[in-house]
């Protein structure tokens, strides 16, 4: 059984070594890329001010934040959420920074990046040279991100779960996560509960703009290929000389 904890988090801003610290977590469990419907959310206080440009993008503010518990007190709940299952992220570095921080703050050991999957990496390969931030993958897969006025860890997880089933090859269970009702952790969900539908994969036709961020980056970033040599063909197939 392949288990993955989808997730994301919001802090006080980009650096947790010049004292920016965790103010939320939500996590999307999924068994052999199935949603089970399990979820984790917590918000966390950050024992400082949230700065202005922080609180624009989350809006959780200190005063909101300061009657929730500090990380050190949720630590052990979130280790025990993950376990040993792999770890889904967009832009996984900064996440992963961020939960390594504290964990080793409170000298507990952090994650490897050999149990870390960067959806971002994903698609830049996929699709290079395009927006592939979760708002644009989101736009991309037909993904409903009307929801997300604001970011929040617990609906970009959601949503960032849905897109990165759409990267692994357009294959979409279906979702059981109830937006109404957060499931505590310790839920057991096995493999038969899950129901699991298949459609044909979606074409995707490109937009204007992304054939002009294809052409640029084949123009700049890839010198002499091959398909660029082609022979032109005329009316009936064959090769003009």
């Amino acid at each position: 059984m392949a288990r993955e904890i989808v997730f994301d988090t919001e802090t006080t801003g980009f650096d947790p070594e010049n004292g920016d610290r965790l103010v939320e977590i939500g996590a999307v469990e999924l068994i052999n890329h199935i949603p089970t419907g399990v979820t984790y959310h917590q918000y966390i206080n950050p024992e400082r001010d949230v700065p202005e440009e922080a609180y624009k993008i989350h809006g959780l503010s200190y005063e909101y934040l300061k009657d929730f518990p500090t990380f050190a007190q949720v630590a052990d709940e979130w280790v025990e959420f993950v376990g040993d299952a792999t770890l889904v992220a967009h832009n996984a570095k900064f996440d992963i920074n961020f939960i390594n921080y504290e964990l080793n703050q409170l000298g507990k050991e952090g994650y490897s990046w050999d149990r870390v999957v960067d959806t971002l990496e994903i698609a830049k390969i996929l699709f290079p040279g395009a927006r592939n931030n979760l708002d644009a993958l989101c736009r991309r897969f037909n993904v409903d991100n009307t929801e997300r006025t604001l970011h929040g860890a617990l609906l970009d997880a959601q949503l960032l779960a849905e897109v990165y089933l759409e990267l692994l090859g357009g294959r979409e269970p279906s979702f059981l996560l109830d937006k109404n009702k957060k499931q505590a952790a310790s839920v057991q969900v096995s493999e038969s509960d899950i129901v699991r539908k298949f459609r044909e994969p979606r074409i995707f036709a490109l937009s204007e703009e992304d054939m002009k961020l294809h052409n640029d980056f084949l123009s700049t970033k890839i010198k002499g290929a091959l398909w660029t040599a082609v022979p032109e063909t005329d009316a009936e197939g064959k090769h003009e000389a």
